[in-house]
């Protein structure tokens, strides 16, 4: 397990807020947040020096942007005054500052330290964590409490892995006498040189990297006394300066990696399904493009219900006439036949088979007669006439239709997916 302690002043947006840290802003607005949990977070400022639980503050506490504010209005007011005289008699009056300023100016702010012993995975109690940086913290009070000022801290148990922000800030007496925030000649004075006193003083090479290194002895020194077994290896490059922001950043990209498989599967159905929908929206375009011709739609679709209806007609019209023509002749060969006619028995016989001969005549002139029809019917002059008239009676209703039907598509259309194109790059960071 590892313990891991960041430092940071200040981000894009300038001097970290301590509004983050005792919660003092909308929860609502805050995803990251699991705002049940909020209530048993601890916090401890340098003015009331007790740890107060979130649920358990009462009306009288004060916020830590309260307390930051009062710490520098007591203490660096005299320097703030000396300096903005000093300033005034150099006629430099624009340099004047005041201790909101100081605690404002990433140069001059408080610095925020985050603590934390093991990951989201696996870490230690929370009760654990507070007794080992309460102890820390008291003993860098003791040896360093001359030049660096706690002025407060949060436990956060509503973010997953239990963690400690903690605020503090460095300062010295200058020659006037005047307390004023000065870091790197605060820990000059405290006895901390360079980690290569031979070379220049440098972003690689500051008074705060052995202060750093100190600090990070004592809290394992600390761990071990609660029998913590800590990674004592520490780690090197961009990791160990890591602002704030880019620390809670890098705890999120660490799951990214493992929702990429998920997010592959979902963006290859998104992709059938986008692939679906276009087919069906140029389908719909040409449909609708075809719609707007009504013209040509009407004299489409009147074309083939006329010869539809042509075929129906005379389809039905030979039916009933064959129907009736046997019948008819069927009924007058058995009248013909029937014991009750007197007529001579050869003259009756002959009769019958004349009207089988009639009978067998017919049936070849009605087909000759149907076809003459549908000929008839077929006739280009005849036809278009016809359609015509189709079309005209056809005509206000048709429109109606495609009006509704039209708006249909219009809504279908509206309603499918449509994915946005993703850039996994931006998930990253």
């Amino acid at each position: 397990m590892k313990a891991s302690r960041h430092n940071g002043r200040s981000g894009s947006h300038g001097a970290y807020n301590p509004k983050h840290n005792d919660r003092e802003f909308d929860l609502e607005k805050a995803d990251e947040i699991q705002k049940e949990l909020t209530r048993n977070n601890i916090y401890w400022d340098c003015i009331q020096r007790e740890a107060v639980r979130h649920e358990d503050r009462g009306e009288d506490f004060a916020s830590f942007t309260e307390v930051e504010k009062g710490f520098y209005d007591l203490v660096y007011k005299d320097y703030v005054e000396g300096q903005n005289a000093r300033n005034n008699a150099a006629r430099h009056s624009e340099r004047n500052r005041t201790t909101d300023d100081l605690r404002e100016n990433p140069k001059t702010c408080p610095e925020e330290t985050i603590y934390q012993i093991g990951n989201i995975d696996k870490h230690v109690d929370y009760s654990v964590l507070v007794k080992v940086t309460f102890d820390f913290l008291n003993e860098l009070q003791e040896r360093y409490g001359s030049h660096m000022h706690i002025l407060d801290w949060a436990l956060h148990l509503d973010e997953g892995t239990p963690h400690i922000h903690e605020r503090h800030v460095f300062d010295v007496v200058n020659k006037y006498g005047e307390r004023q925030p000065k870091q790197e000649e605060a820990l000059k004075e405290l006895g901390f040189d360079f980690p290569d006193p031979e070379k220049k003083s440098g972003k690689y090479n500051n008074r705060r990297m052995s202060f750093d290194a100190e600090c990070r002895k004592l809290f394992l020194e600390t761990c071990k006394k609660y029998g913590l077994e800590i990674d004592e290896e520490p780690v090197y490059g961009g990791k160990k300066y890591l602002e704030k922001q880019e620390y809670v950043i890098e705890k999120l990209n660490a799951n990214i990696k493992n929702l990429y498989d998920t997010i592959d599967t979902w963006e290859e159905i998104g992709r059938n399904l986008q692939a679906e929908n276009d087919r069906l929206i140029k389908e719909n375009e040409k449909l609708e493009l075809k719609l707007d011709d009504v013209e040509g739609l009407l004299k489409e679709v009147s074309d083939i219900a006329y010869d539809k209806a042509c075929d129906t007609l005379i389809d039905d019209i030979t039916d009933k006439v064959r129907e009736e023509e046997s019948t008819a002749i069927e009924n007058h060969k058995k009248w013909l036949m029937s014991p009750e006619r007197t007529a001579d028995k050869k003259l009756r016989d002959y009769a019958f088979h004349q009207m089988e001969v009639l009978q067998n005549n017919l049936k070849v002139l009605r087909d000759r007669v149907i076809g003459k029809v549908r000929k008839l019917f077929s006739l280009p002059e005849k036809k278009d006439d016809f359609i015509r008239e189709i079309m005209e009676e056809a005509k206000p209703s048709t429109l109606e239709l495609l009006d509704k039907y039209k708006a249909k598509i219009r809504e279908d259309d509206a309603n499918r997916i449509h994915l946005p194109k993703k850039n996994r790059g931006e998930m990253s960071r």
